[in-house]
């Protein structure tokens, strides 16, 4: 019996082997060095009691924990999210499915209400929810957006628009228009133009109605509030083809809503490709948005610094392609990773706090539970 025991034990043990062989040669890692390795930024975190008067929301679209993992060992173990001192998880469900969108994820993040899939700052009967932007601007405060994904996209438009669909780019558009958001900046000329059903020209309508249009890197970083700048007929390009022009975008969105407003202002930026290459399992292309966005975070921090008186928040809206880290090596910025899907999962992401009214910050929160204590920061 026990003879009998040991073979059946022995077989099984060898046909799991065996499996695992099969699994890895059929599913085999990707693997990937970053050839722009960077340092990151060192900054005095100013006290949580100091008054706030500006809050810097950053989203890493598709960024969970395990994308993250991935790129602190690409840059040799350190990232500026390293500064970040408070830390928690945020669950990202939506009011429709376990599994959320961007459409969703973000609307929790830019209302503090959740709603269902495919919705636009609408609930989920369509009815609009304000953001945190119209707080900020009913207290005179300024406001922007700067993403490398085009302007109709989920995660922008939640915080400039309304729609019950995400798909209705027409729609998403107009809600620019009426906004009143003062730097917009990211990808999606064609569809304030060339791709609307009714021939109309917003971005020209926008232009008349006093916003300084931008179509080049140049254009914008000339231009003064209101500006609009589309510097992409869709999404920007991939972070090793447009250079700093994400950290540019930041920096100036930086420089023109501190100068242009005494009390203050709320910045979203969005590094948004990080999920679109996260979904085609490019871990290479996704790794590099990642780490770009970071790159923009260490120059928000050294901002923030210098200021004293701006919070910082970092989060997810979900986690994307069932990542997973199983070889690498952190000396030489090495990784092998594999992946599970091509889609969401519903596994919390983390986010991170850094600055005046971090105390407000910690441990396990819904989505829209965090937009909603980032939303009372905005004094």
């Amino acid at each position: 019996m026990k003879y009998t025991r040991f073979l059946l034990l022995t077989l099984a043990v060898a046909s799991l082997i065996c499996s695992c062989k099969k699994d890895k040669e059929e599913n085999p890692l990707s693997y990937y060095v970053t050839p722009y390795p960077y340092d990151i930024v060192s900054v005095e975190e100013p006290p949580a009691s100091n008054e706030i008067r500006n809050v810097i929301f950053l989203i890493g679209d598709g960024m969970g924990l395990e994308q993250v993992s991935c790129a602190w060992v690409l840059n040799h173990g350190k990232l500026n999210l390293d500064n970040m001192g408070v830390v928690g998880l945020s669950r990202t469900y939506s009011l429709s499915d376990l599994i959320t969108d961007s459409a969703a994820g973000g609307t929790a993040l830019a209302v503090g209400q959740k709603t269902a899939n495919s919705h636009i700052a609408t609930d989920p009967e369509g009815n609009p929810i304000p953001s945190m932007f119209v707080k900020a601007q009913e207290l005179g405060k300024k406001t922007g957006v700067v993403v490398t994904c085009l302007m109709p996209d989920a995660t922008p438009s939640v915080f400039c628009s309304h729609s019950d669909n995400r798909y209705k780019y027409d729609e998403v558009v107009d809600g620019y228009a009426k906004s009143g958001v003062d730097f917009i900046a990211g990808g999606g000329l064609d569809y304030f133009g060339k791709k609307r059903k009714d021939a109309r020209n917003v971005a020209e309508e926008m232009a008349r109605a006093g916003y300084a249009f931008a179509q080049t890197e140049t254009e914008m970083m000339e231009a003064h509030l209101p500006i609009l700048a589309l510097l992409a007929d869709d999404n920007l390009p991939v972070s090793l083809e447009r250079g700093d022009l994400f950290r540019h975008m930041a920096a100036k969105a930086l420089a023109e809503l501190s100068a242009n407003s005494d009390n203050g202002f709320v910045l979203m930026i969005e590094g948004s490709s990080i999920d679109d290459w996260l979904h085609e399992n490019r871990i290479d292309l996704a790794m590099e948005e990642l780490l770009d966005f970071d790159r923009v975070l260490g120059d928000v921090l050294q901002w923030a610094a210098a200021d004293g008186h701006t919070l910082v928040v970092v989060t997810a809206d979900h986690a994307t392609g069932a990542l997973t880290l199983q070889d690498g090596d952190l000396a030489e910025g090495r990784i092998g990773v594999g992946f599970g899907n091509d889609s969401h999962n519903g596994i919390a992401v983390p986010y991170y706090v850094w600055g005046p009214g971090r105390n407000n910050f910690g441990g396990i929160l819904e989505n829209a539970e965090l937009g909603a204590r980032i939303t009372s920061c905005i004094r």
